[in-house]
């Protein structure tokens, strides 16, 4: 388990980390979220003891990461895929983490093994495709077979297949009774992997709470019905004080939306009740995308606006292979 009480971390006037406390228990994937410049990063980078708070705490099984003995084998992280000699191989990458924690050599084949690295384990990490490179930081998470693992943006430059096997590994990882906290800026991903949510802020804690709760609490639930007595229903459920709109595209797909944290079951036991026959029943949540946005709009650093238009022939227009590069941000 990973446990953060009150966790600061200031750099000059900048508070990147703003008083944040939150859990992160085993058998679960639990997704940890925010916009650019949230803190995630400097927060994982505190669990891993590679930034110091400026004050609070944070423990990896009541321990701080700097008491951990042969620290590998109770926690691996993917932080930057990237952090790899670019002239060494995988294998021997791998070999050196192996031996600065005394774990047994055959574990570097294992883990390129895993990862469907095996192949290319002897060519150079410099050469690797950003996928390729993933797979070795995940390679390296899982050298010294840890009970806790921090992945940030795991799936990032991974094709379709590599997506859904890291989706279906972490997985695994949890089911197995492991603790996995992963980062990542897809949110449509996380709503397939993460069961738990951490979201933060500008530094604080927004929401802590399983995905389910956080979109229900956020954007709400729908009930869509579709019955041959569709309006006869509509009126029974408005003396209810139930809010209701109808959409019908086509005669075929007219459907009712019963709006409002409501249930199917509330919906169907009404129905039943008058004798109403209903021929679709379904409950109907927002996306996580909208739930994220909804709960973190206030805490966006930066706003994109819409391009106003050049109206000054003294100013050049952009053409579409112009791009301009800002610095780059904590996420």
């Amino acid at each position: 388990m990973i446990e953060a009480k009150g966790l600061t971390k200031r750099y000059g006037a900048t508070v990147a980390v703003d008083n944040l406390s939150f859990e992160v228990k085993p058998g679960k994937v639990t997704g940890f979220l925010g916009p650019n410049g949230a803190g995630k990063s400097t927060t994982m980078r505190m669990i891993l003891g590679l930034d110091t708070p400026t004050s609070g705490d944070v423990r990896i099984d009541g321990q701080h990461y700097r008491d951990l003995h042969q620290p590998l084998t109770k926690i691996g992280a993917l932080l930057d895929a990237k952090w790899v000699h670019p002239n060494r191989s995988a294998r021997a990458h791998l070999a050196w983490m192996a031996a600065s924690n005394k774990l047994p050599k055959d574990r570097v084949d294992t883990v390129l093994d895993m990862v469907g690295l095996s192949s290319v384990a002897n060519k150079r990490a410099g050469a690797y495709s950003l996928g390729m490179s993933q797979r070795l930081g995940i390679a390296g998470a899982l050298l010294g077979d840890p009970e806790i693992l921090l992945f940030d943006e795991p799936v990032n430059g991974l094709d379709p297949e590599g997506i859904v096997w890291i989706r279906t590994f972490m997985h695994r990882l949890a089911d197995e009774g492991r603790t996995v906290l992963v980062s990542s800026h897809l949110l449509s991903e996380m709503a397939l992997t993460a069961e738990e949510l951490i979201v933060i802020g500008r530094g604080k804690l927004i929401a802590q709470s399983s995905t389910t709760e956080f979109v229900d609490r956020a954007s709400g639930t729908t009930v869509k019905v579709r019955s041959p007595q569709l309006d006869q229903f509509q009126g029974l459920l408005q003396q209810h004080n139930l809010v209701t709109r109808v959409e019908e595209p086509d005669d075929q797909s007219k459907a009712l939306f019963v709006e409002g944290n409501v249930t199917t079951d509330q919906i169907g036991e009404l129905a039943a009740a008058q004798g109403i026959v209903l021929h679709e029943l379904t409950l109907q949540r927002g996306s996580l995308e909208a739930a994220f946005m909804q709960m973190t709009g206030d805490s966006v650093e930066y706003h994109a606006h819409e391009i106003a238009e050049v109206t000054d022939v003294n100013v050049p227009a952009l053409s579409g292979t112009e791009v301009a590069a800002g610095p780059k941000e904590d996420n």
